[in-house]
């Protein structure tokens, strides 16, 4: 435990987060100190994550997710007395899911939990591990579909003004907002991205999507300003030596976390006075959404989001039909949900005045 303190405090020195480097100092230190113990179960899982890492490229968040979802399978087979692979059956794992469902996570997180663990036993038939596939024929019911959320233009540029761009962290803010709406990038595509990914003067970014893939995104002149000033800013902290290149700096020159993303969204969601709770994905989905809008096409917002599939970004579409549907029971004369506003109005609120000025009048009776 020592040694994890002295090592936040190291990280602390470099700039880097210390609450997130000591996490991950004692996930290091518990995985050595019980390294001996591993079932075989627990040594497989370790096996399977090296090579998701080697091969696929997976991130060290991506990496994170599975290893705590596959150990809660571990330790709820070894609850069962069971530690080898070849013992673990159908049963076995429907036992695994309905525990998960009996402590009351959403079936998202289910559904997540049992994919990391037909990834893994899959990993395990290939390599003659197992012989059969025990998870292949299990499901957890249909996902019901989320539409993601979306901001209003107007809720983004309040998130934005809410950054004081008389201030080095303003103006850091600002432009890390600006370029995220701007590119729709990821949370961990944002922080990671170098001063050498950037050409300004074209407006464009190179950043590294999920498995390592590169793509290019669109810098819009709104970002490009606010970025400029950022970084010929004077008073921009110095890069620290692990983070020379780093675009988003945090105040000791160490780079931006995800985590500290995600609290300067909220910090500048909250003093916009924005009523929701605004996260960093919701940027990205705002984007998509303000795109489709305004007529984009779906093949070039895939694109610009780097989806493999065309599936993924397809639902933009439907939040984009959502909206369309809201507005149009909003504002036509006809729609079943104006007439039952209508239906609620007293004739005193139907004379009161218009954006325009003028009054509401009720439609003409047609002839």
């Amino acid at each position: 435990m020592a040694r994890a303190r002295g090592s936040a405090r190291a990280a602390s020195e470099r700039g880097v987060d210390p609450a997130l480097a000591s996490t991950a100092d004692h996930d290091r230190l518990e995985r050595s100190d019980d390294s001996q113990a591993l079932n075989p179960l627990a040594r497989d899982v370790e096996a399977f994550l090296a090579q998701r890492a080697a091969t696929r490229g997976a991130s060290e968040h991506t990496l994170r997710a599975y290893r705590a979802d596959l150990l809660e399978l571990v330790a709820h087979c070894a609850a069962l007395e069971i530690t080898d692979p070849r013992e673990v059956t159908a049963r076995t794992l429907r036992g695994f899911l309905y525990a998960l469902d009996e402590r009351g996570l959403a079936r998202p997180s289910i559904q997540r939990k049992l994919s990391a663990a037909r990834s893994y036993f899959q990993w395990l038939l290939e390599r003659g591990r197992i012989e059969s596939h025990p998870g292949r024929a299990l499901r957890t019911g249909r996902r019901a579909k989320r539409l993601p959320g979306a901001a209003e233009a107007l809720e983004i540029d309040a998130l934005i003004e809410a950054c004081d761009a008389e201030t080095p962290l303003g103006r850091r803010d600002r432009a890390l907002l600006e370029f995220v709406y701007s590119a729709g990038t990821r949370a961990a595509e944002t922080v990671s991205l170098d001063t050498t990914d950037m050409d300004l003067a074209r407006g464009i970014a190179r950043v590294r999507g999920k498995g390592r893939k590169e793509r290019l995104v669109a810098i819009g002149s709104r970002a490009r300003a606010a970025l400029e000033a950022y970084l010929s800013d004077p008073h921009r902290p110095r890069p620290s030596p692990r983070a020379p290149l780093a675009v988003f700096l945090n105040a000791r020159g160490g780079r931006l976390t995800t985590r500290s993303l995600g609290l300067i969204v909220d910090a500048a969601a909250r003093r916009g006075g924005l009523k929701r709770h605004v996260h960093p994905h919701m940027l990205r989905h705002s984007f998509a959404t303000h795109l489709l809008d305004r007529g984009a096409d779906l093949r070039s917002v895939q694109e610009l989001l780097g989806h493999a599939h065309l599936t993924s970004t397809q639902i933009y579409t439907h939040v984009s039909i959502e909206r369309l549907r809201q507005v149009y029971e909003q504002a036509h004369p006809l729609s079943g949900a104006r007439d039952s506003q209508r239906s609620r109005r007293s004739p005193s609120a139907q004379s009161t005045p218009s954006p325009t000025g003028e009054p509401h009048r009720p439609p003409k009776a047609r002839e």
